[in-house]
């Protein structure tokens, strides 16, 4: 195993390729078009609600982390339960984790160190910052055998972090693509490896942060975890590849910018897809609604069914400043219209809507996918989920 001595960024390599070139224009096509359908959904807390939630299951489900979609909205509603298990706590951390990111980046369109640190705060609960003990390495699942020792000094690791938010906030220091910007920080950033535990999950925010403060999109919905987790034996491949190389690594580097470049495209295209079935499917409701309720009909009622696929009557008493028997006449109403499906789960009536969960569980269905090689992070010999 070849020792990886982390680059000063930006590289010394001309990445933008003819094949580069041309794949960026594709990603950047396919980025603008899902920018503007975006726009078509007249409330984005729901797009923010929907896809973050579906990105935080994919992302930790590259982690073997696999939690339910039932699960994941029966406890953001009940957040305190203890039944719910680990795997989906960790996933609403998750969810929040890129909600507090957006809010810290989206108005001065800038990603800090400190930034990144509260991002990792929340995913681990901790405040553990940076690592300050030498002592971490990344080893294969399958055989235990170490596959990448990344920096052990903690004063290398602060410096390698600095330069990286430098090349993340100052364009003039290298004036290519976002994309593939993006590809490079990514890399860079799972290189160096600074936390002891959720390196993995917090690189894949930095990503979606990247795109916004980029302006490549407006809102966080653009993720490449399920990419990734349909390929991960070549994620990982393609990331080892340019530190064994370590030096003269210009190819190493392409095929890795042409790969993330191919995520996007494709994730684009699927999100695409996914936002305007959910943008057909709130027409659908309203020309159901709007006549069965009349004067009565609200664009919140919608809103609300689609914010929380998992509704209660709490949600409509607050949201539509209703009184408890009201709220419970609406949501009989629209179960009697087909549109959502009664269940009493414990004391509680739940009122879901089954259609949407439909299309989430179709849109992240994992039942094809084979199981790829997984890497572990280690630290003084106790394995750690990366």
């Amino acid at each position: 195993m070849n020792t990886y001595n982390i680059p000063t960024l930006p590289l010394p390599y001309d990445l933008e390729t003819i094949a580069v070139l041309k794949q960026v224009n594709r990603a950047n096509k396919k980025l603008a078009e899902l920018k503007g359908v975006a726009q078509t959904i007249p409330n984005e807390q729901i797009l923010i609600s929907s896809l973050t939630l579906q990105e935080s299951r994919d992302s930790s489900y590259v982690e073997n982390i696999v939690t339910t979609h039932d699960e994941l909205y029966r406890a953001e509603l009940e957040p305190t339960l203890i039944e719910f298990n680990a795997a989906t706590k960790e996933v609403l951390h998750y969810r929040e984790a890129i909600n507090e990111g957006f809010r810290l980046v989206r108005d001065k369109n800038i990603l800090t160190l400190n930034h990144i640190k509260r991002i990792q705060e929340i995913l681990e609960e901790n405040k553990a910052g940076f690592r300050s003990t030498p002592g971490t390495k990344l080893k294969r699942e399958s055989d235990d055998a170490i596959v990448y020792v990344p920096p052990q000094d903690p004063m290398e690791v602060e410096r390698c972090m600095v330069n990286l938010e430098q090349f993340i906030n100052d364009i003039e220091l290298s004036p290519v693509d976002p994309l593939i910007k993006m590809a490079i920080i990514h890399h860079q950033f799972e290189s160096i490896h600074p936390f002891y535990n959720g390196n993995g999950r917090t690189g894949r925010i930095v990503n979606i942060l990247y795109l916004v403060i980029s302006g490549l999109l407006d809102l966080p919905i653009l993720y490449l975890s399920r990419y990734i987790t349909h390929n991960k034996g070549e994620y990982y491949r393609l990331l080892q590849a340019i530190r064994d190389k370590n030096i003269d690594n210009a190819k190493e580097w392409e095929e890795w910018v042409l790969f993330i470049l191919k995520g996007v495209e494709s994730t684009a295209e699927d999100t695409i897809t996914l936002v305007k079935s959910i943008g057909s499917m709130m027409d659908d409701y309203k020309r159901i609604l709007r006549p069965a309720f009349g004067k009565k009909y609200s664009h919140d009622l919608i809103n609300g069914l689609f914010y929380h696929p998992y509704t209660k009557i709490e949600h409509v008493e607050r949201n539509l400043q209703l009184s408890r028997q009201t709220a419970s006449k609406y949501l009989n109403k629209i179960v009697s219209l087909g549109l959502l499906h009664k269940e009493k789960i414990g004391k509680e009536n739940y009122y879901i809507n089954t259609r949407l969960m439909d299309l989430f569980v179709s849109f992240g269905e994992y039942d094809a996918i084979v199981p790829n090689e997984s890497i572990e992070s280690v630290h003084v010999n106790e394995i750690k989920k990366n």
